[in-house]
This record gives structure tokens, C-alpha cells and sequence, in this order.
């Protein structure tokens, strides 16, 4: 991993650096008698942060040869660099008067899992930082970007005091962190994103801002966050809002709402980290691994496999990738392999290495050639899923093959029946026009995965079903060119059961 890569680094154009600081200065009318900056590279934010006249000046870098470069790039000012990691210094003990700081940077713009994958050091201790539950702190859900949590850490050390903060991240990072404060009650005066054009300035294809906020002692119990433009700040862009734990943007308007308490339990699909001995392909009758391998499996634990980019048909029966599947729950010894599939463990412990290399803390502990996103519910025989990638969702059932229940990989999202039909009433629902618009206005399309567990457990079938009527499932049947098959009974037996459990209870029971 180069250096770039493994700090996460992009260093900020001193273009832009000079624009936050003009901002901070001449809007917010901002004049802080101490500036921190806790990554600060070569030093570029540092050196647009002068106009500030403050008294002292702090700078964090990690990077030693940067450290050297800022030392001798600001000799003769008022400015202290200290070669040091940011998760083992101590910020608080730079200031001993808090009420007028500001901290301003551009931290890494990397998930935790990259930087583990490639063995940086530049990582945080492993702490469940959001409290999350169970299952959700060991995998995906948990997977963060740095700088999300390093900004989090600055304003849970600086709380309670009138510090602002201006950072470079994601606009996804950006609203993360505004949640957070909702949900920890921290006290702020105002919270802002200042949207401008990464592609521009750092040459990657991401939405990002900088997100500004300044702490308070008082909390206000603000909802609120104001969208600017960086390049026009007059120009007010819809606002976003925190509602019973989420965040809506201001133009979220719906021709009805359908969001409430989701009957169906929204699952992920299946992680192991290790696709080149895991995911297979079939060419005239044999199997090949992602090495070009052909390999000889017992075919028990060969399953057809739906990948994210896979999702295009609403219908989906036949297969070119497949899965070797190692468990029937997470956690699951694995040692029954060699007993009633001996070439499968063979092929598995030829690749032990590759299972070793796996980065993920979800493995520590777990037994030999592990996966997660397994349970009971990953063999129901019908699934309606859908990729988190992409900014239109299209929802597709997974018929079984051969008898044999699909997978999907875990950038993948799906709920089980046990009948076809079921299942294709649901897809025809989730297709509709009305449920598309619904999800893409409730959805951060610009976030690099819109549509997940999250979001679409906002559905609730109850209130759909109370305004879409046969004729508009039949409406939806025809728009996607599939051959007639709703019938009204198979409709109106979806929809009879309008209560959640029945409608879960009849679902799962359908043989």
C-alpha cells in the first residue's frame, strides 16, 4: 500500500483551504485565539488559517516526512507541529482556555476496513463507537470512515465548550455525524455542510463538504442543518432535518408516506472476504474458481450466487456465478466439512492461506474458513432482493435452482417467502411506480450504497397496500414486460392480511 493509500491522503489545494478560511471569516465572522489542525499534512490549512491573526497555531501529523516539511515551512511562526498519531494524542491539554478554538482540517477519507486490508497503522483502537448491537458492531454496519470517527472524537472532547469545527469529509460522513450529535444530545449552535466539487479538487468522484459546526454548552435541542454552497454561500440548498432517529433532507416530499415499522425483516447477504476461492463459475460443466481453477466440489455446498450488478431482471432463474457456502448460521464449526465432503475440505484447507489473510475482526475466533450473513434465512427458496449500489432500486425475486435457495453477496438486501408467489407479489409492490418514488426520496443518492438494511426496513407494507390497488400491480406487471401472472386472489390474499404479523405469519407458512 503506498503512502497516499495507506494514510488516507489528499492533501487540501491551497485554493480551497483559502476559501473555508475566507468563509469562516468573512460569514461566520469567526476570530479564534487558538487553531488546530489534528492532521495536518503539509500544513496547507495551516497556512491559509493565518489570516485568523490567532495567537497559537497547532498542527498533528502522523507522516514524519511531512512533520520535517512543516517544521521548516513555518520556522519563524507562531506555529507548533507535533509528529504524533491522532488517536494517542490528547488535544484537551493544548488549550487551557476553550472558548474560542477552532479546529479545522481535512482527515482521512478512507473506511477503517480499507485501511486494515492493507495493514496501516493509521487506525483507531477497535472500540463499538456508535453502540452498536450485536451482530451490527462486528460486520458491515460497523464499517466507518476514519474520518468520521475522528471528527466524532473531536467533538466528544470539545462538548461542552463553544469550539467550532470545520472539516473535509463525505457528505455522507457529514450527515452520520449530525445524527450522532442528535442522538447523543450534544449541544451546537448551528451545523452546516458546505458542499463543493471534489472531482475539482481532489480529482475523486465522491459528494463531500465541509462540515461545520460549532459546539455549545447549552444543548438547544436544533434539528436543523443548513446546505450552503462553498462557491456561492448565498445560495441555500435544501436543509436536512433529524426526525425520530433519521435524517430527511427538506424536499422530501411524498404523494404518500410510506414509511413506518417493516413486516418483513430486511437481510444482508453473505461475507466472507475471499471471492477467488469462494465464488465460482461454471464452463461446459465444470467448475472454476476466481484463479481460473478448475476444481472438484462435492455439491452440497455449491449454491447459485446473485451478485450486486446482477440485479437487472425482475425475474431472475438462471445463474453464472455460484458459492461455496461453509455454514448454516455464523459461528457454526466447519469440521463436519471433512467428514461428508472431503474434496470440498480438501479444496478449503489447500486454501487455508488466503483464509488466514482476512482482515475483518468478524473472523478473530471464528472457526476455520467462517462466513457471516448466514442463518436459517439465507435457504428460504424465494427471495426479493435488491443491490444497495445503485440510485434507481430495482427489486428482483431469486427463484431456486435445482432446489437449491439463491445467495446474494453482502452489498445485496432481501426479504424471504416460501411461495413464488408471494414473492412476486412483493417485487410487483417494491417495482411500483409510487414505492420507487417513495424510496428514492427518502434515500442519500449521492451516499456510495442509497439503498440499505436501513432504509428499506422504513417501509411498511401496511400503508402501501392501503393505497396500491390490483390494477396498479397489474400496471407494473405490464411496465416490466413479464408475462401475466398476478392474479386478483394471489393479491388480495397479500393484501387481507394488512396486519404485519399476519402477514409474516402467512408468508413463512406457505409451503
Amino acid at each position: 500500500m503506498n503512502g497516499k493509500q495507506e494514510y488516507g491522503d489528499y492533501q487540501t489545494p491551497t485554493v480551497l483551504a483559502d476559501r473555508v478560511c475566507e468563509y469562516l471569516r468573512h460569514t461566520k465572522g469567526l476570530s479564534p485565539s487558538v487553531v488546530i489542525e489534528p492532521t495536518c499534512g503539509i500544513g496547507n490549512f495551516l497556512q491559509s488559517s493565518l489570516s485568523f491573526g490567532a495567537e497559537k497555531y497547532y498542527g498533528v501529523e502522523i507522516n514524519g516526512g511531512y512533520c520535517a516539511h512543516c517544521q521548516e515551512r513555518f520556522i519563524d511562526l507562531p506555529i507548533t507541529i507535533f509528529h504524533c498519531d491522532f488517536f494517542d494524542f490528547n488535544f484537551q491539554d493544548l488549550v487551557t482556555d476553550p472558548s474560542n478554538i477552532l479546529i479545522i482540517g481535512n482527515p482521512p477519507w478512507v473506511t477503517n476496513s480499507m485501511l486494515s486490508a492493507g495493514n496501516s497503522p493509521n487506525l483507531p483502537p477497535k472500540t463499538n463507537f456508535k453502540a452498536l448491537r450485536g451482530i451490527d458492531a462486528l460486520t458491515g454496519t460497523s464499517n466507518f470512515d476514519l474520518c468520521e470517527f475522528m471528527i466524532l472524537r473531536l467533538i466528544w472532547d470539545f462538548r461542552n465548550t463553544n469550539t467550532t469545527i470545520a472539516m473535509l469529509c463525505k457528505t455522507t460522513v457529514a450527515r452520520n455525524v449530525f445524527q450522532e450529535l442528535q442522538r447523543c444530545q450534544i449541544g451546537f449552535e448551528y451545523f452546516e455542510l458546505l458542499l463543493f466539487d471534489a472531482q475539482k479538487e481532489f480529482g475523486v468522484c465522491v459528494s463531500a463538504c465541509v462540515l461545520l459546526v460549532k459546539l455549545s454548552k447549552t444543548y438547544y435541542g436544533m434539528n436543523k442543518c443548513q446546505v450552503i454552497s462553498l462557491d456561492n454561500a448565498k445560495e441555500k440548498l435544501p436543509s436536512l432535518s433529524y426526525d425520530n432517529g433519521q435524517i430527511l433532507a427538506e424536499n422530501q416530499t411524498f404523494l404518500y408516506d410510506f414509511g413506518g415499522p417493516s413486516c418483513f425483516e430486511w437481510r444482508q447477504g453473505i461475507k466472507h472476504d475471499c471471492a477467488k476461492i469462494m465464488e465460482l463459475s461454471k464452463k461446459d460443466g465444470l467448475l472454476l474458481n476466481g484463479k481460473g481453477e478448475i476444481v472438484e466440489l462435492e455439491d452440497d455446498f455449491i449454491f447459485p450466487l446473485v451478485k450486486t450488478s446482477m440485479f437487472k431482471k425482475p425475474v431472475i432463474y438462471t445463474f453464472s456465478k455460484y458459492v461455496l457456502v461453509t455454514q448454516k448460521k455464523a459461528r457454526e464449526k466447519t469440521d463436519f466439512i471433512a467428514r461428508c465432503a472431503p474434496k470440498t475440505w480438501a479444496y478449503l484447507t489447500q486454501n487455508a492461506a488466503s483464509f488466514a489473510n482476512r482482515k475483518s475482526v468478524i473472523y478473530q475466533n471464528a472457526p476455520p474458513f467462517s462466513m457471516f450473513g448466514i442463518g436459517d434465512y439465507s435457504y428460504s427458496p424465494y427471495k426479493v432482493g435488491v443491490s444497495g449500489f445503485y440510485k434507481k432500486p430495482f427489486f428482483s425475486v431469486l427463484c431456486p435452482e435445482a432446489g437449491k435457495p439463491v445467495m446474494t453477496d453482502d452489498t445485496s438486501y432481501f426479504i424471504c417467502f416460501q411461495t413464488y408467489d408471494m414473492a412476486y407479489v412483493s417485487m410487483l409492490i417494491l417495482n411500483s411506480n409510487l414505492v420507487q418514488q417513495y424510496l428514492m426520496n427518502i434515500a442519500f443518492l449521492d451516499a456510495k450504497r442509497p439503498y440499505t438494511k436501513k432504509v428499506l426496513s422504513r417501509l411498511s407494507f401496511q400503508k402501501i397496500l392501503s393505497v396500491l390497488q390490483y390494477e396498479d400491480l397489474k400496471e407494473t406487471e405490464r411496465t416490466l414486460s413479464l408475462e401475466e401472472h398476478l392474479t386478483r386472489e394471489m393479491f388480495f390474499r397479500f393484501k387481507g392480511l394488512s396486519a404485519p404479523h399476519q402477514l409474516n405469519q402467512l408468508l413463512l407458512q406457505q409451503a
